[in-house]
C-alpha cells in the first residue's frame, strides 16, 4: 500500500475550529486522489497513531487538551497517557517507525533568527527582499530547530515549502548542507521562502516530476546513508507572498515577540499568528495553498516509490 504521513499540528495549533477540521478531511482526500493512502500522525491517548479515524481528527481539532509535541516529549507523552499534536520532526520519526517514507507539511523549522542587525538597508538582497544571515551579531549555536537533526538521521523524505520565512534560510540550508541532507527543488532551481516561491538561494538539484524525486529518494536509501531527502515546492503563484511584503511583517512579528519577551516553544505560534494579522490573512490562504500543493506532489512521489519497488 502507497503511504504517505501527513501532520497533526496545523489540526490543534494552526487553525481555529472548523477550517482546521475541513482542511484535515480535504488533505486526506487529495493524498487519495493522487495514488496515495494518508496516514495522519499523532499521539492519543499515549499511543503512537500513524492513521486516526475522522472522530479522533475532530478530537485533535476541538480538544483545548492537545499538546504541541517534539520529538523528547514522546517518553512524557506515552507514560502520562497524553493527546498530542506532532511536529516536523516527531512525524518523520513516528512515521519512520510504520514504515511511511515520504511525509507532507507546510514548512520545515530551522536555525532561527537571532542577534541584533546592523543598518536594515544594508541588508536586503534585492532580489527576494531576505535578509543576508551574515549581517547577524552572536548568533546562538542552541536555537535550532529539531526538525534539522531528524533530517539528517531519520530515513523520510520530507515535502514542503522550504523553511518557515520567519526563520535565518541561509544558515538554515549551511547547516543541512554540513549534516548531508539534499536539497531538491521540485520545478524550481531557488530554495523557496515559504509564503513566497523565492529566496535567492539555491537548491542542490531541480526535478520536475515525481519519478525524478523517487529516484533520488531511494537512490540515497541504496547507497546506504542516514537521514532523508528534503523535496522544496514553492506555494502555487497565485497564492504567492511578495517576499518583501513578508520579510516586512516578520521583521515586524520578531520586535513584538522580542518586547512581549515570548521566546521558546511559543514563539513559532506567536510569529504565524501574528503575520497572519499584519498581512490581513493572505499568509493564511498562502498557507492553506502551500499545504494543499505539498499533499498532492507528496501522495505523486510515494506512488512512484511504490511502482520503483514493484
Amino acid at each position: 500500500m502507497t503511504l504517505l504521513a501527513l501532520e497533526s499540528t496545523v489540526i490543534s495549533h494552526g487553525l481555529p475550529y472548523p477550517q482546521n477540521i475541513a482542511a484535515a478531511r480535504r488533505f486526506e482526500q487529495i493524498a487519495r486522489e493522487h495514488g496515495a493512502e494518508p496516514r495522519t500522525v499523532a499521539v492519543i491517548g499515549g499511543e503512537l497513531r500513524a492513521g486516526l479515524s475522522d472522530d479522533e481528527l475532530e478530537l485533535l481539532a476541538r480538544s483545548h487538551d492537545v499538546r504541541k509535541l517534539s520529538r523528547r516529549d514522546l517518553p512524557i507523552a506515552v507514560a502520562q497517557g497524553w493527546h498530542g499534536a506532532t511536529t516536523v520532526a516527531t512525524t518523520m520519526w513516528i512515521a519512520a517507525r510504520h514504515g511511511i517514507r515520504v511525509f507532507a507539511t507546510g514548512g520545515i523549522g530551522g536555525v532561527h533568527r537571532t542577534g541584533r542587525m546592523k543598518d536594515e538597508g544594508s541588508m536586503m538582497n534585492p532580489d527576494s527582499g531576505l535578509r543576508d544571515s551574515s549581517f547577524i551579531l552572536h548568533p546562538s549555536p542552541f536555537d535550532i530547530s529539531a526538525d534539522l537533526p531528524e533530517l539528517a538521521q531519520t530515513p523520510v523524505a520530507v515535502v514542503c515549502a522550504g523553511a518557515k520565512a520567519i526563520l535565518d534560510l541561509p544558515a538554515t540550508l549551511e547547516w543541512l548542507e554540513t549534516w548531508g541532507v539534499p536539497v531538491v527543488g521540485y520545478g524550481v532551481d531557488e530554495f523557496p521562502a515559504f509564503y513566497s516561491r523565492s529566496s535567492g538561494l539555491p537548491v542542490d538539484v531541480r526535478v520536475d516530476t515525481p519519478q525524478e524525486a523517487a529516484a533520488i529518494v531511494e537512490a540515497k536509501r541504496k547507497l546506504g546513508l542516514p537521514g532523508g531527502v528534503l523535496i522544496c515546492a514553492p506555494v502555487p503563484e497565485e497564492f504567492e507572498l511578495p517576499a518583501a511584503e513578508a520579510n516586512a511583517a516578520i521583521e515586524q512579528a520578531l520586535a513584538e515577540a522580542d518586547a512581549q519577551g515570548v521566546h521558546g516553544k511559543a514563539i513559532t505560534p506567536f510569529l504565524l499568528a501574528r503575520i497572519v494579522e499584519l498581512t490581513g490573512e493572505r499568509s493564511l490562504r498562502a498557507n492553506l495553498a502551500l499545504l494543499e500543493n505539498n499533499v498532492r506532489i507528496g501522495a505523486q512521489i510515494a506512488a512512484a516509490l511504490a511502482s520503483a519497488a514493484l
